[in-house]
């Protein structure tokens, strides 16, 4: 510890004198920039090109998504009286134990 603070203010002192140097500034020649002249005349017109191939068929599009219930239909009207003939409608035969087996 007795050698430290003299040796910290060496080197201090060389770190900062190696600082004092001003930078050496070295002009560049520079070089010459080309300018370019006037346009020249317009160029004859090309020949026209090829016609292209045909491209290829695309493919089928995506099914559609199924639509929507249809609005319920409005009330019929009301049917005549018959003339006399009375229609008797009978409902049908309770199905039979026996025939549903397991």
């Amino acid at each position: 510890m007795k050698n430290f603070i003299p040796l910290f203010a060496l080197m201090s002192t060389l770190l900062l004198g190696a600082c004092d140097n001003k930078p050496v500034v070295v002009a560049v020649p520079s070089e010459p920039v080309t300018v370019p002249g006037p346009a020249g005349p317009q160029g004859a017109t090309g020949s026209q090109g090829a016609t292209g191939t045909q491209g290829a068929t695309g493919s089928q599009g995506n099914q559609g998504n199924e639509g929507l219930q249809g609005m319920e239909g409005s009330k019929g009207k009301e049917g005549k009286p018959g003339s006399g003939t009375t229609v008797i409608v009978v409902p049908p035969a309770p199905a039979s134990s026996s025939s549903t087996s397991q």
